[in-house]
């Protein structure tokens, strides 16, 4: 008894195919849009009585909104600047630009920031004893342009 080795073939591919392909791209979809809403209901802080979603666009009646990185470190150092002296302000402007590259694109303005805060605190001739080569001398530029 000799066995055929060949195999029936089918003219076109049945439902249960069409079904199949259809899961497989449908599936993925829905696992991850239901795995993103179970996390944003999940309350990690411990506290039960605030549960926030990620439709939540409030808190407290006050409107939230993420800040770029280059605000809040202005933000941060016009602080140093006012509290301390702006050679803290400029290093630490400094430090920031090193530790994170893409801040080194806000460097000048933030600089130049510096140094119109620095003459308004401090005086043009006091603020200018500060100046320092940090993001090409925009501090120095920002004093000068306050001054005049």
């Amino acid at each position: 008894m000799k066995h055929s080795t060949t195999h029936p073939t089918r003219r076109g591919r049945g439902p249960a195919h069409r079904i199949g392909r259809s899961l497989a791209l449908v599936l993925p979809v829905v696992l991850v849009l239901s795995g993103t809403l179970a996390v944003t209901r999940v309350d990690w802080s411990g506290d039960s009585s605030s549960v926030l979603t990620a439709s939540d666009t409030s808190v407290a009646g006050i409107q939230t909104r993420a800040r770029a990185p280059q605000d809040v470190l202005r933000d941060r150092l016009l602080t140093e600047l006012r509290e301390k002296d702006p050679g803290v302000a400029l290093t630490h402007l400094q430090q920031a630009v090193n530790g994170r590259p893409s801040l080194a694109a806000h460097c000048t303005s933030i600089a130049r920031t510096l140094g119109r805060a620095a003459v308004r605190l401090y005086g043009a001739s006091r603020a200018q004893s500060y100046a320092r080569p940090v993001c090409d001398t925009s501090f120095a530029s920002g004093v000068l342009a306050t001054h005049h």
